[in-house]
């Protein structure tokens, strides 16, 4: 099969080949970049692997580029890199490998096309194209990869148990193609993850996450946690998320399994919004109900306040799984912990201080928590289901309402501390947080206003029960 028309930006393989060609160098188009014109998938990575001195080869690229592009050695690894516009070529000398039981980092020496080929780590990314005067377009297939790609199927080239314990990372990439391809993985290669599963544990955090990310942003990842769940991946580094897996009864008293109820909010959510981290929200949401769980003979399974346990429990998660503990683990917390309150706004009895404080606590994030709440309808009966996201559509109103005439959802104190210190000429201390304190409580209460006169008279009227007078430099 040639492939040249295929190629895309043929003036660089054209221009790589006959550098190539000048050095006595065999050189191939490998892996991601082969599959994805394969597959008619964009891609802006190209792979270049020589039988030689891939180093030498790359410099020779650049230097005959118009801008000569600089070139990134990293020589421990034997290879270089070139980024040109949005492309990012990459250069290596063909090579071979062996491992050792507690890394998964290899001894790297020379070697063939053919066991370069045997290293990679599936036979959908093993696939070749000649860059040479002689084989230019030439489709290199040893382990019938093309075959695989029609049959939509996750492959190793060699001995799967080999492959994934000598990098057991690459057991995270086989569910992450799959869930991103929408690929099954072939029977021998799974059993090969099952049996090497326990060697994930000398795999770093980083990278780990690293692909469970990318599988989390795929268009359906309840796919590739069922995979993970399945395979005994997901308990190695994220326990959490597999005790929410199985249903208690008693009596004739059930409740729902709340892994698949979980998968279920994620993919929800997934076709709601790209967000990674509201996607992080709807995989921690009900994160502590196995820990809160208990059965009650009138009413059955409750799960009390796990909300506020799961906001608790998601810095620990985080921190554990290498996931970032800014702002973007703060936004997960808060939504974990607010995931319910809408719900309970939905009664028409409901006075405007709830909303006031439901908005003054989500802030900006109100939108993404309504998302949420919409994504955690999960019943098998349509019309309940209508019921709830009608429910929730009232108190989409409801919110905007209070929010137009109230203005508290980026709520700012109109007294700021250093104001109230100012006027009564005090220090920092607990008098000036209370008079805050308590000007935001009557905003939210709708005892006063949201504005900086209304604030001023109550912060005299109760500054004057505690005693405090202004001073005379207050004008």
């Amino acid at each position: 099969m040639n492939l040249t028309s295929s190629l895309g930006n043929i003036q660089i393989f054209e221009k790589v080949g006959k550098i190539a060609d000048n050095l006595g160098t065999e050189t191939y188009v490998v892996g991601g970049y082969v599959r994805d014109i394969l597959l008619k998938r964009p891609s802006k990575d190209i792979d270049f692997v020589c039988i030689g001195d891939g180093i030498k080869l790359a410099k020779s690229v650049a230097g005959s580029l118009e801008n000569k592009p600089p070139v990134s050695v990293f020589k421990n690894f034997g290879t270089a890199m070139i980024k040109m516009e949005d492309w990012e070529l990459e250069f290596v000398g063909a090579r071979k490998e062996s491992y050792q039981d507690h890394s998964r980092k290899p001894k790297v020496e020379a070697g063939t096309l053919q066991e370069d080929q045997e290293r990679r780590d599936f036979t959908i990314n093993t696939l070749g194209i000649g860059l040479n005067a002689k084989n230019f377009g030439e489709l290199l297939d040893p382990f019938d990869g093309v075959k695989d790609l029609k049959r939509k199927i996750i492959r190793t080239p060699t001995d799967p148990n080999i492959t994934f314990s000598d990098d057991p990372l690459r057991m995270m990439r086989a569910v992450r193609f799959a869930s991103q391809l929408k690929f099954d993985i072939e029977a021998s290669t799974f059993d090969g993850i099952i049996n090497n599963a326990h060697r994930m544990s000398i795999i770093s955090g980083e990278r780990t996450i690293v692909e469970l990310n990318k599988i989390i942003m795929t268009d359906k990842p309840s796919y590739g946690f069922k995979l993970l769940f399945v395979s005994g991946l997901l308990k190695e580094f994220f326990p959490e998320m597999v005790a929410l897996q199985g249903v208690d009864s008693v009596g004739d008293k059930s409740h729902k399994d709340n892994f698949y109820h979980t998968l279920q909010v994620l993919d929800n959510v997934a076709t709601r919004s790209d967000s990674l981290w509201l996607r992080w929200a709807a995989i921690m949401h009900d994160i502590a109900k196995p820990l809160t769980k208990r059965f009650n003979q009138k009413v059955g399974w409750t799960f009390h306040g796990h909300e506020d346990k799961g906001a608790r429990m998601v810095p620990g998660i985080f921190r554990r799984l290498k996931l970032p503990m800014d702002e973007r683990m703060k936004y997960v917390q808060k939504l974990v912990r607010l995931h319910l309150r809408p719900i309970a706004l939905v009664n028409d009895k409901v006075t405007d201080a709830a909303i006031r404080r439901l908005l003054f606590e989500a802030g900006d994030d109100v939108d993404d928590l309504m998302q949420l709440c919409r994504a955690d309808v999960t019943s098998k009966n349509n019309n309940k289901v209508k019921r709830f996201l009608a429910n929730f559509d009232k108190v989409d109103l409801k919110l905007q309402e209070v929010e137009s005439k109230d203005q508290v959802r980026n709520f700012q104190p109109p007294v700021s501390g250093d104001e109230i210190m100012v006027i009564f000429g005090l220090k920092p201390s607990r008098v000036v947080g209370d008079l805050k304190e308590e000007i935001k409580e009557a905003i939210l209460e709708g005892h006063i206003q949201n504005n900086k006169n209304e604030a001023l008279e109550l912060m005299y009227k109760l500054a004057a029960k505690k005693g405090i007078v202004k001073t005379t430099q207050d004008k």
